[in-house]
């Protein structure tokens, strides 16, 4: 109890770090590397949090300074004394933040507390006389205060009658500390005791009770001070107004309830002794808790440096005000968090039903969290909303309204295109959303923001990229280039396959991250419609017929063909290396002249690598291939066609860098090669993780060819085509754009890098040889 208040414990956590860093370790001289630095960091501020379980703002400070020194760990020339500078710099940002955040909470939750109290008809001529309870002023944060400090504010507005404080038993922090700073401040103050708070409220003598928090979790349910449940009971009954006010670092959108709060237990001396001296009976028991928890539903608001957290339905959405701010985004175990969810947010049918247009408009209008981004309630009449999906498997609409936009997806219980005869799964929601949220981890510059993640109607809302973003394959397909694609396409594939693979990841959390993908029925639609219908007379099997009708019967009939599609099946199902997206085209990829994000993960699993980098490729050349039927004149898209196969190139070869530089710099992490083998400390360390690059690189571009050309061939004879062909007007022109491709994609899926295509260049070169080849 010598640190008291949630912010200050935060604080104090934080410039504790600081100064072990500063005084004790040279600011990193004592580290023989950024590693040991880092895991000392670490395992510091894991034991410093152990220390104070409540007060969640502890914990927020230990994960903001754990993610300095990663970042810092992360940064090109990285040294041990770099990072402790840049831990050192965070703990003093976090200070300084916090005396900000204290008096734009206290202007909020001033407004807060003199509108509640005018619409009870309360208040004496304007001013307001106010009940608080703990200490939550100077002495508990870095300055000025949470619930002190809206008291203070409320002041300085000349809107204060009266300040009444509890002392706080049994450690009397409200006689010790708050009657302190009242009495100092030279404000109208009383203090009382604790069991008198119900009787004052009786007397109509409160008008409004403001109190702090230790942790706020996502329904609204807040721990504080022992007490300040019976405050909070006491205030409903009477009709008064209840507060709490709380940075945004007190918020834990990961607990549902506050159930889930670990309270913590005193000393009995607390309240056997007083002053040293014993004052109660010898042998009787004592049961101390240091607090308690205050229902979501008695109360009234909850104040942060950020604005009032919206309530619905006596729940307040903390988790949708956190994600909206850009505070949280949901864990990667999605349907975890779904299945303790607190917020009708998610979903309140208890029932899917398909939505169209004027569904969705009142789908978002009656979640607040997801309603703020689009207009003002009264506004829904005037949003818009357009259906923009590609008709296959699932529902895609943009909602747009006065304020701004986002996205709403939502899955059908079969596929789209077929109808109800072929089913699928609506738990591949859960897969996308969670996909999204660890793609984001690995590479938050090239994947969309998740606002919400409904369960039960298997819909997610997401960021909206409006124009200039469009789809990747229509700007192709209209004859665009885009200069930085490729450079994006290798930091992405590079970012998400090598942080959720072994040579990353020990191999506990690895395989638990195999179990939470498994993405069985949508695994099983893959094998259906890429290793198996193409090459045999299935009815969803579609070209442009008659005439590549006798290409298709030679395929079918192909035996190497075949064999090469069972192997790559077997690999598909076999190996999982790394976190896919699962269905990496052109059509999954929003693109601007200079920004690049990727959507749609819903087939995401863990699978061989060579799948994501191969389907992307293979996209390109597809609308390579295209690009003679899609010109007005010979020779006018010449342009776009050397880009496409230039991006062709830097894609794979910025990707193989990219991993490469992220093996070297933290591989020794992952249990596949350990730094006892490839580490600096290793013997011939540096030459055998530069033989374990080159060797896994070399298959893995070898596997990439091969599904290269699976991908190629499926998309002109399996059931979903692509819109680089199928724009292709006249029949006879993309028959022929087609068959050349169809030709040099069964080319890689049976010789993969054999047979001079053994490098990203050579194959490059043979698929210009293959659409200049006469059909």
């Amino acid at each position: 109890m010598v640190v008291r208040g949630a912010p200050a414990i935060g604080c104090t956590g934080a410039l504790a770090m600081a100064v072990e860093l500063h005084a004790h370790k040279g600011a990193g001289t004592a580290f023989g590397s950024v590693d040991e630095a880092v895991q000392f960091i670490n395992s510091t501020l894991d034991y410093l949090v152990t220390s104070r379980p409540t007060a969640v703002n502890l914990a927020d400070a230990a994960n903001k300074l754990k993610a300095a020194a990663a970042q810092a760990a992360a940064a090109e020339g990285a040294t041990a004394t770099s990072v402790c500078g840049s831990v050192i710099e965070a703990a003093e940002a976090f200070l300084a933040e916090d005396i900000a955040a204290n008096k734009a909470m206290g202007a909020t939750g001033a407004a807060a507390l003199l509108s509640a109290a005018k619409a009870r008809g309360r208040g004496v001529g304007g001013k307001l006389r106010v009940l608080t309870h703990c200490n939550t002023g100077s002495l508990a944060t870095a300055g000025y205060g949470t619930a002190l400090g809206v008291i203070r504010a409320l002041h300085e507005q000349g809107a204060l009658e009266h300040a009444f404080c509890t002392e706080t038993r049994p450690y009397n922090q409200g006689a010790r500390l708050t009657a302190f700073e009242l009495a100092h401040d030279r404000l109208p103050a009383t203090l009382i005791c604790d069991s008198a708070a119900a009787a004052l409220m009786a007397s109509g003598q409160v008008d409004a009770v403001v109190v702090g928090a230790d942790r706020v979790v996502a329904n609204g349910d807040t721990a504080n001070k022992i007490g300040t449940k019976s405050l909070s009971i006491s205030a409903a009954h009477f009709d008064i107004p209840f507060f709490i006010a709380a940075p945004t670092t007190t918020l834990d959108p990961n607990l549902p309830s506050g159930d889930h709060i670990v309270i913590e237990q005193r000393t009995h001396e607390e309240v056997t002794h007083f002053k040293g001296t014993r004052v109660a009976a010898h042998g009787v028991n004592v049961w101390n808790p240091s607090f308690d928890v205050a229902q979501c539903g008695l109360i009234e608001g909850i104040i942060t440096e950020r604005g009032m957290i919206p309530k619905k339905e006596g729940v307040f959405l903390v988790r949708d005000f956190m994600t909206q701010l850009g505070l949280w985004q949901p864990p990667a175990d999605a349907a975890a968090a779904e299945a303790t969810s607190p917020s009708p947010a998610s979903s309140s049918s208890g029932g899917f039903r398909a939505l169209d247009c004027e569904a969705v408009k009142h789908y978002v209008a009656a979640r607040p969290g997801l309603q703020q981004r689009v207009g003002p309630a009264d506004s829904v009449e005037s949003w818009s909303v357009r259906e923009v999906g590609d008709g296959n498997i699932n529902f895609v609409f943009i909602v747009e309204g006065p304020a701004g936009s986002l996205c709403v997806k939502q899955a059908l219980p079969y596929v789209r295109c077929v109808g109800e005869s072929w089913p699928l799964t609506q738990d591949r929601v859960r897969i996308e959303s969670s996909a999204l949220v660890e793609e984001a981890a690995c590479c938050p510059d090239h994947v969309p923001a998740v606002y919400l993640y409904d369960k039960d109607m298997a819909i997610i809302a997401m960021r909206y990229l409006a124009p200039p973003f469009l789809i990747l394959r229509r700007g192709l397909v209209a004859g665009a280039v885009y200069p930085r694609l490729a450079e994006h396409l290798a930091a992405f594939l590079a970012g998400t396959l090598f942080h959720t693979s072994l040579i990353k990841l020990d191999s506990t959390t690895f395989r638990q991250k195999v179990a939470q993908y498994e993405n069985n029925e949508m695994c099983r639609l893959t094998e259906q419609v890429i290793f198996t219908e193409p090459y045999t007379a299935a009815k969803n099997n579609r070209w442009t017929s008659p005439q590549l009708d006798a290409d298709v019967a030679e395929l079918q009939s192909d035996v190497a063909a075949r064999v090469a599609a069972s192997e790559l099946k077997g690999l598909f199902c076999g190996r999982p290396q790394a976190l896919l997206h699962g269905d990496l085209h052109t059509g999954s990829i929003m693109v601007t002249d200079t920004e690049t994000s990727v959507i749609d993960p819903e087939f995401a699993f863990y699978g061989p690598m060579a799948f994501d980098v191969g389907k992307i490729l293979a996209n390109l050349l597809l609308a390579y291939f295209a690009s003679d039927g899609l010109e007005g004149a010979p020779g006018e898209r010449d342009a776009q066609r050397a880009w496409l196969l230039s991006c062709f190139r830097d894609t794979w070869t910025g990707f193989a860098a990219a991993f490469s530089r992220l093996w070297s710099e933290h591989g020794s992490s992952g249990d596949l090669y350990p730094a006892g083998l490839t580490g600096p400390g290793a013997p011939c360390g540096g030459e055998v993780l530069a033989a374990c690059q080159a060797s896994f690189l070399a298959q893995l571009f070898h596997e990439t060819v091969q599904f290269m050309g699976a991908f190629v061939i499926r998309r002109l004879v399996g059931i979903a085509h692509v819109a680089d062909m199928d724009s292709i007007s006249d029949a006879d022109v993309r028959a022929t754009c087609e068959r050349r491709a169809l030709r040099f994609g069964r080319r890689l899926l049976v010789e993969g890098s054999r047979g001079g295509l053994a490098s990203i260049e050579t194959l490059a070169e043979a698929a210009a040889a293959a659409r200049a080849a006469s059909t």
